[in-house]
């Protein structure tokens, strides 16, 4: 198979740079690859995660229209700014250069505008979305092995110049820097993103409890923290520094205090409104009792997956639901009807 894709294919094969491969025209590099999989894997289990806590699973989709162009846009802008880049280079993304916290602004401040459109709980809904980022965030640092970016100081000792400890950036890659080995700081952000998504998405699938938006400030809190500690350590020629200012270790650091003290606002909030830091003493303990949905004619169903599920009738038959469907559709055209003649 290798050796058909080297081969001088007119149709598909490996990138000379080595960094991704090509269909047809069609430059597809590996970076790109990795983020799409991440994408991917946070919206199926961000999807399953709503299910679990008592939310219509569809919404997820809504929220990923939405959310994944304005992350992007928000990076590679956040890049430009604090590099610096020229701004109006803002829309070269295929040359390189995008910010993870600035996907994190971008997708997050997009979602809080969903949601009030929608008129849903944000705090519910970022609950079961923006911790599965951990997982497209570790799957992402796969993508900057393959470009040969985001890596440490020099590793001289040649005991130490083994993965993933180190990695071996080749000559004419990384910001830069000369070829040799580096901390792999890829692979390191990689594992400890992989840990914080283990505990926060258990965390999440078993509590019950109030308040919502424990697990979005616990992942602020936590990734802010890594960044944090890893930024002062990248590559001198790796860190977006325009003007003299980190910025990335400065937004990590207000990302970590703004975990830590969001998640002491809710618990206080929560105390003086139901007696206890964590659910209730006085009332329904549950942060999830009410079935959320941003669509008419979405009833909840018996599921084994929706902690609340238990609650709800069984799911009816496909004649049934054809029935229900056709019944919603007709009472939505008489709606619609009713005020075409309103506005006559």
């Amino acid at each position: 198979m290798q050796t058909f894709l080297l081969a001088d294919n007119p149709w598909f094969g490996l990138n000379p740079n080595g960094k991704g491969i090509y269909v047809f025209t069609l430059d597809i590099r590996y970076y790109a690859l990795c983020i799409v999989a991440g994408m991917i894997a946070a919206a199926c289990l961000s999807a399953l995660l709503m299910k679990r806590r008592n939310m219509s699973p569809d919404f997820v989709f809504t929220l990923f229209v939405i959310c994944i162009p304005s992350a992007i846009v928000c990076a590679r802008l956040f890049y430009c700014i604090t590099k610096p880049l020229p701004i109006e280079d803002w829309y070269k993304i295929h040359e390189g250069g995008l910010s993870i916290i600035g996907s994190v602004i971008g997708g997050v401040g997009s979602g809080l505008i969903v949601c009030l459109v929608k008129k849903v709980s944000f705090l519910r809904a970022a609950d079961c979305v923006v911790i599965t980022m951990l997982l497209a965030q570790a799957m992402g640092r796969w993508g900057n092995f393959f470009n040969q970016e985001v890596f440490g100081q020099p590793v001289t000792d040649p005991a130490l110049q083994w993965a993933p400890y180190a990695v071996y950036i080749g000559p004419g890659n990384g910001p830069g820097a000369p070829a040799g080995w580096y901390q792999a700081f890829c692979f390191w952000e990689m594992g400890i993103n992989l840990v914080g998504f283990a505990l926060l998405f258990t965390f999440t699938w078993f509590r019950k409890s109030k308040p919502n938006g424990i697990s979005l400030f616990l992942y602020f809190a936590w990734y802010g923290t890594v960044r944090a500690c890893m930024e002062p350590f990248r590559y001198q020629g790796d860190i977006l520094g325009g003007g003299g200012v980190m910025w990335s270790e400065f937004f990590a650091i207000l990302m970590a205090g703004f975990g830590v003290i969001g998640c002491l606002v809710l618990m206080i909030l929560n105390f003086r409104k139901e007696g206890k830091f964590i659910g209730s003493a006085k009332g329904d303990p549950c942060g999830i009792t009410e079935y959320l949905t941003p669509y008419k004619d979405d009833p909840p169903y018996f599921s084994k997956i929706n902690m609340m599920g238990a609650k709800y009738p069984p799911k009816p038959s496909k004649e049934e639901l054809k029935r229900m469907e056709a019944e919603a559709k007709a009472r939505r055209a008489e709606e619609k009807k009713k005020r075409g003649e309103d506005q006559k």
